[in-house]
């Protein structure tokens, strides 16, 4: 027997409680609510957003009040919107709102199957915080439609600077905000993320560090940051702000969310050259005091003064006039001390005046100190910036070539002075010249300062953009020794010769445990790289050869034949090849020494010569991403002038595009033309000709204040050696 279709349930249609004005004075408030515990916790802020309003958002959720027999009485109480119900009645007893005032509520039906506790229970419980994102998104539109950062700061008890940082959280990159809303970043990481306005870069940053375990916020920031200079930098304190904004240097937006941050500067070229300027200034004003050499460095080493003698002055000797001025306010000081002794806290002109005298007190301490003429002949003085920006002179100290020699007195003919000798002529250009005879001998950094000619100083790539290119060198010289393995045996006799022997070892570029060495500070365009690849799939070729057992891989490699063994070796010997550039230690007391480093670097050069490494023909092209947007303006238009002429860099130059744009162009441009980044250079080549380059190019009509450009500039370029060695920026 067919067994019958089991019908459906028929569900009850869901009926709304009805929204009444009900008087406040019948309204009470509910045993049944279940806030108890703080009750009066944010009542202030409440109260201050309804009266603000003049308006509830939300009503207030009632029951009737039923009597004995079960009749409703005409009252109301709330057990669902308690803290509304106390505001009211703070309006109320303030006169802000009448007694018997309508309220807005919804009133509970009669037939309700839950209870007053559960109403009360479901109201606190099932609401959904708003997302940050959220709350940011809200103050632009407010913003936007008129209200003032101070009148939202006020509306919602926070302060205007958080407005402010929030709604500088809304102007970074929509896809960051995007993975934010997901929970995909933290709150201090999306922070981070301001502290550069560019989407791009800040897209570009993201996708370096998004899977990266140790993602912190500061790396994020200094990986924006990379090719700028802080303004808490010494040297942007000892140019000034105003100074360097005066002269068209370009500021990224304040940073809101650190108070010792100020900002960055993005023109290093144009602050380094006011660095040079101002203290090329320093130097020349010191110089007119008559010393024979003025030594002016941003950075002096330690130990500056070894060897040297030290010149001792004397102070110069207060005037009479200074001397009675100088008795006058000590007097004054000790008055007024005495006089406001016993009071706790000075009257603001009193406090005003003493701190006029301490000034002028401590101006008479510090008098200048006045040098010999003689010793002026000889000596010098320093010059540099301290930490605070602030300039330091160091005077009165010779150098051991300077040191007067005493000459030994001879005898000369009988009735002859050996000091007369009838040659005056002879005696004045050996005579000693005077203090102020000769120009004094100014250096800027180490270079000799030329009063016409503009201080230059190019500024050393970032120290991150180093490691990421010495990531790639060794990866591709990996691939380079792993391919040639009479080279790979070379190396590892040449390591183990060193080992046997007890050679001097530290900063080899081969390590032979065997232990992998890895790239740490990579940059997401490594892994895709030709060499990067190739050494992955000649690993896996092995790997896949390579039986199980320890015993099993020994039978193995005894039945290899002889071009197989070494083939491996070359293989296994690669995966030790370490060229990667790291912060050297100049105290040694942990990591790489300098001199180590250096002989790593050589030892690497020697390891691309041998086998004929050319990171262009590996298959390294520099990029927007792997190179240019990571260097300034001018280094972009020095790669574009090496690789296709000088007036190819000229033109762009002069189209004053903002600095991702150009860098954009010279990746289209260098494509195809082999040009590397130093660092990725041999030691023995050469940048390229640029003659050969511009021969290729296609005419260009160029102004005539452009048609000679690059000559002599070009053929200094072509004709100045590639550093062994770079040092990365601090």
């Amino acid at each position: 027997m067919a067994r019958a279709a089991k019908k459906k349930p028929v569900l009850a249609m869901i009926e709304f409680s009805r929204a009444r004005d009900i008087p406040f004075n019948r309204i009470h408030l509910s045993n049944d609510n279940v806030r108890e515990t703080d009750a009066d916790a944010g009542l202030d802020e409440l109260e201050f957003d309804v009266e603000r309003r003049e308006d509830l958002i939300l009503g207030i959720n009632v029951r009737a009040m039923l009597d004995a027999d079960g009749q409703e009485t005409g009252d109301f109480e709330t057990p669902a919107g308690g803290r509304r119900y106390r505001v009211i009645a703070r309006l109320v007893a303030k006169g802000r709102f009448p007694e018997d005032g309508l309220v807005p509520c919804i009133v509970k039906k009669a037939n309700a199957k839950t209870s007053a506790v559960d109403d009360s229970l479901a109201e606190n419980t099932f609401r959904q915080a708003l997302h940050p994102l959220d709350q940011f998104r809200a103050f632009k539109r407010m913003i936007d439609a008129g209200m003032s950062k101070a009148e939202v700061a006020c509306a919602y008890f926070t302060t205007e600077r958080y407005v402010e940082q929030r709604l500088r959280l809304t102007d970074v990159s929509p896809k960051l905000l995007a993975v934010y809303a997901q929970n995909g970043m933290t709150l201090k990481m999306l922070e981070a993320f301001t502290a550069h306005p560019d989407h791009a870069r800040q897209e570009q940053v993201w996708d370096a560090v998004q899977y990266s375990r140790n993602a912190e916020p500061w790396q994020i920031r200094d990986m924006l940051t990379e090719t700028t200079v802080p303004s808490s930098d010494k040297r942007a304190r000892f140019v000034g702000l105003d100074a360097y904004l005066a002269a068209g240097g370009p500021v990224l937006p304040r940073y809101l969310f650190d108070d010792d941050e100020e900002g960055w500067l993005e023109d290093v070229a144009l602050l380094d050259k006011m660095v040079a300027e101002k203290l090329k200034a320093a130097a020349d004003a010191l110089a007119a005091e008559g010393w024979k050499w003025v030594a002016a460095d941003l950075e002096l080493p330690f130990g500056y003064d070894h060897d040297l003698r030290g010149i001792v002055g004397t102070t110069e000797e207060l005037s009479e006039a200074e001397r009675q001025e100088r008795e006058a306010l000590r007097d004054e000081q000790a008055a007024l001390e005495a006089k406001y002794l016993a009071d706790q806290e000075l009257p603001e002109e009193v406090d005003r005046r003493l701190g006029e005298i301490e000034k002028r007190l401590e101006a008479f301490e510090r008098r200048p100190t006045v040098y010999d003429p003689a010793d002026l002949a000889i000596g010098g003085a320093f010059i540099t910036v301290d930490e605070d920006g602030e300039l330091v002179v160091d005077r009165g100290w010779v150098r051991p070539e300077d040191e007067p020699v005493e000459t030994v007195e001879a005898d000369g003919p009988e009735g002859v002075d050996p000091a007369v000798d009838g040659s005056d002529e002879d005696d004045d250009e050996d005579r000693e010249p005077a203090a102020g005879s000769q120009p004094t001998v100014v250096t800027i950094n180490g270079q000799p300062a030329e009063p016409e000619e503009d201080v230059e100083i190019v500024r050393p790539l970032p120290e991150k953009l180093l490691i990421e290119l010495s990531a790639h060198r060794t990866v591709a010289l990996r691939n380079a020794v792993g391919a040639n393995p009479r080279i790979a045996m070379t190396a590892l006799l040449h390591k183990l010769v060193h080992d046997a022997f007890k050679l001097e070892t530290s900063g080899a570029a081969l390590h032979v445990s065997v232990r992998e060495i890895y790239c740490d500070g990579q940059g997401v365009d490594l892994k895709n790289s030709p060499y990067a690849k190739a050494v992955a799939e000649r690993h896996a070729g092995w790997k896949a050869k390579l039986p199980t057992g320890n015993d099993a891989i020994w039978d193995w490699l005894e039945a290899l034949d002889d071009e197989s063994r070494m083939a491996l070796l070359a293989h296994c010997v690669s995966y030790g090849v370490n060229a990667l550039y790291e912060r050297p230690n100049p105290l040694s007391a942990s990591g790489l020494s300098e001199r180590a480093l250096q002989r790593r670097a050589a030892e690497a050069d020697r390891l691309a010569g041998v086998t004929d490494l050319d990171m262009a023909e590996a298959g390294f092209r520099p990029t927007v991403a792997n190179y240019f947007a990571r260097v300034t303006k001018q280094r972009i238009l020095e790669a574009v002038s090496e690789a296709v002429g000088a007036s190819t860099a000229n033109l762009l130059d002069l189209q004053k595009k903002d600095k991702m744009a150009m860098a954009a162009e010279a990746e289209e441009r260098l494509a195809n033309t082999g040009w590397l980044p130093e660092p990725l250079r041999r030691a023995i080549e050469e940048p390229p000709v640029e003659a050969a380059a511009e021969a290729d190019e296609p005419d260009v009509a160029l102004p005539d204040f452009l048609a000679s450009d690059g000559g002599e500039d070009a053929a200094e370029t072509e004709n100045e050696p590639d550093p062994a060695f770079l040092v990365a920026a601090e």
